[in-house]
């Protein structure tokens, strides 16, 4: 890395940009793995209120992943909001 006028930038500018682009995707990483949490509470719940085409077992599953992804959706969300 350099600087503006072609010298070396210091290995402690160079440690802070890494570090702050590590958090930048970082931060994507999370919000795809809420975002895909989301998506499997909206099948989980297609899945729970579907009916008879189902297994109980499946349903009963699909209910509950539905309600625990909503959770821990709600929860990373809270804790990047924090951050």
């Amino acid at each position: 890395m350099e600087t503006e006028a072609g010298a070396p930038a210091r290995l402690s500018d160079q440690v802070r940009q890494l570090q702050a682009e590590a958090k930048r995707l970082a931060g994507e990483h999370i919000e795809i793995l809420r975002a895909n949490l989301l998506q499997t509470e909206r099948i989980a719940d297609e899945i729970a209120q579907g009916g008879d085409a189902y297994p109980p077992g499946v349903r009963d599953l699909a209910r509950r992943l539905h309600e625990d992804s909503v959770a821990k959706a709600q929860l990373i969300q809270g804790i990047m909001a924090r951050v």
